[in-house]
């Protein structure tokens, strides 16, 4: 192992491990780590925010500024209050029922959308809701990103992984549907019934509040009918750009932002109304995190990983898809599911081209999907939307520390992981 490989290994472990121990805010720890590699030479300014491989990802933060000015334009509608009462009413004030209905709301607006859009909108109708049947938002928001990266993991364009697998694999929306929906479906209903045993403590009744939403008229809640008719015909508009994306030629980050745009273009608020609620904090925090990966993919730590998987399980598929989905599975949850699957995704294209392309190893696409997706539940920084629902919480002032996370997203990762080993053996081995 060479010197910048283990100054890039020190340097990423000592942020990473300020990040978990929260010693000092995870925003100081990822610019620090950054500036670190930048400054020992272990990456640069042309690879940190030019290069595709081992640089900021701008689709992701201008994926994420876009739908956080979108958001925040709809959030003075008063449509987030009309939700929430609603929910709250639907499912009669019972802490279970609101869970359930926000887990399974999630998860199918993260297939459709992407689970990183999904939580920015359901997080504002869940801090309403708890805030008005008197419950801890933070159980309710952690099952619902846990649920935002199962039900992401079900479609090409549910979770940014998929797009990257989609893209070096030369593989179609239907072909994400067939072979991740169907076990992206099972898991989430294996998780509606492991929440109600994990956030246990979490399902108080407050009868009288709950006696006080039932009374509450949810339309009264609308307070700017117009804008909400303009909000909502752009949130559509730019919902089909995700989907016809790739049809388009268009980055779903361009689309965001050309909605954003256009909303605050023709609608009456100002500028510094339409920016008040995007997560500065969140977006800086992600481009300190992405310099820090790129260092390790610059100097081939993440790459020496990845062959030594790929001279180990050469030629024995079974074998290989058990590996790819343990590592994705452990890596994703320590350096981010985008950078690791867009520096794993040649190394896996080699082994399924040196396997001859059978279904068997074919399926080795699905296992690295499947582990970088639902392995990216385990801790607070391994997938975008975990990162985001922090951010969220602590600027409501309701601080989400990485180990509360932790706790119970790494319960619900080995979990997947153990579902979907026997899910990839019986599909591509057993009845294939």
């Amino acid at each position: 192992m060479s010197v910048s490989q283990i100054l890039s290994i020190t340097v990423f472990v000592g942020a990473y491990v300020l990040i978990a121990t929260e010693r000092i805010h995870r925003v100081a720890a990822a610019l620090g780590g950054a500036a670190l590699m930048l400054a020992l030479g272990l990456t640069n300014g042309e690879t940190a925010f030019h290069s595709l491989d081992a640089g900021v990802d701008w689709n992701v933060v201008f994926l994420l500024l876009g739908m956080m000015i979108i958001v925040g334009v709809i959030k003075q509608t008063g449509l987030f209050e009309y939700l929430a009462i609603a929910a709250a009413k639907r499912a009669k004030g019972k802490p279970f029922a609101v869970m359930v209905l926000f887990v399974i709301i999630t998860a199918v607006a993260s297939a459709a959308l992407d689970n990183v859009t999904t939580v920015l909108l359901i997080a504002p109708v869940t801090f309403l809701v708890c805030d008005r049947l008197n419950l801890n938002p933070i159980p309710f928001l952690i099952a619902e990103v846990l649920a935002s990266n199962i039900g992401g993991a079900a479609t090409l364009i549910g979770d940014p992984p998929n797009i990257i697998i989609a893209s070096r694999a030369g593989l179609s929306f239907n072909d994400f549907l067939i072979h991740m929906a169907p076990f992206a479906i099972f898991m989430m209903a294996v998780f509606v019934l492991v929440c109600r045993w994990l956030f246990r403590s979490a399902f108080k009744y407050d009868e009288k509040r709950v006696a006080e939403v039932m009374a509450l008229n949810e339309r009264d809640a609308i307070r700017d009918s117009k804008l909400l008719w303009q909000s909502m015909i752009v949130l559509a508009l730019v919902m089909v750009g995700f989907v016809l994306h790739s049809a388009l030629h268009v980055e779903p980050s361009v689309v965001a932002l050309l909605g954003a745009g256009v909303l605050v273009m023709i609608s009456k608020i100002t500028t510094e109304e339409a920016i008040a609620d995007v997560e500065w904090e969140t977006l800086v925090f992600f481009m300190g995190l992405f310099i820090m990966v790129g260092a390790l993919v610059k100097t081939g730590v993440i790459d020496k990983v990845s062959q030594a998987l790929a001279d180990a399980v050469g030629g024995q598929p079974l074998l290989a898809v058990m590996a790819l989905l343990g590592i994705s599975a452990v890596l994703s949850a320590i350096v981010d599911n985008i950078p690791y699957v867009a520096t794993m995704s040649p190394i896996v294209s080699d082994l399924v081209a040196a396997q001859g392309g059978t279904p068997q190893a074919e399926s080795l696409w699905w296992s690295l999907a499947l582990g970088a997706d639902l392995g990216g539940n385990a801790t607070a920084v391994g997938a975008s939307a975990n990162v985001v629902m922090l951010g969220l919480a602590a600027r409501n002032g309701t601080p989400i520390s990485f180990w509360q996370f932790t706790r119970y997203g790494i319960i619900v990762a080995a979990l997947s992981i153990l579902l979907a080993a026997p899910y990839l053996w019986l599909r591509y081995f057993v009845l294939a």
